[in-house]
């Protein structure tokens, strides 16, 4: 078994998506991951495992948009059809919740992705 092979199966996915996911390192779960709100530090504070190689560009914004739309896109009809409030109200709150869903998710996401290509050794992680 190559030493490739040997650090591939040490990392857990699972583990690493949920670390991510509370911007924390995939590799230790203590540093935190993000210098500012969507900002990958270098290198974790704590275990000093690399960040550089990430290549997240526009995956969590795509993901973001995703899970906020099927999200809210149901609630939305359900709304309307139950309750008939009067169209601004409906948009009111259905943009102030869409954008901070979106505010919340997207932060999130980026550290998942970012953890999934750490636990893949992908661009350059396992190096």
């Amino acid at each position: 078994m190559t030493d490739t092979a040997i650090q591939k199966a040490e990392r857990d996915l699972w583990q690493a998506l949920r670390r991510g996911f509370r911007r924390k390192c995939p590799n230790c779960g203590s540093g935190p991951m993000m210098k500012s709100y969507l900002k990958v530090r270098d290198t974790c504070p704590v275990c000093r495992e690399e960040f550089l190689h990430h290549r997240a560009d526009d995956g969590p914004a795509y993901l973001t948009i995703l899970i906020v739309g099927h999200l809210m896109a149901p609630t939305l009809l359900f709304a309307f059809m139950r309750y008939r409030p009067e169209p601004m109200v409906l948009f009111t709150i259905f943009a102030i919740g869409c954008v901070a869903l979106s505010l919340y998710l997207l932060p999130r996401l980026k550290g998942a992705i970012v953890a999934f290509q750490w636990a893949r050794l992908m661009h350059g992680f396992g190096d």
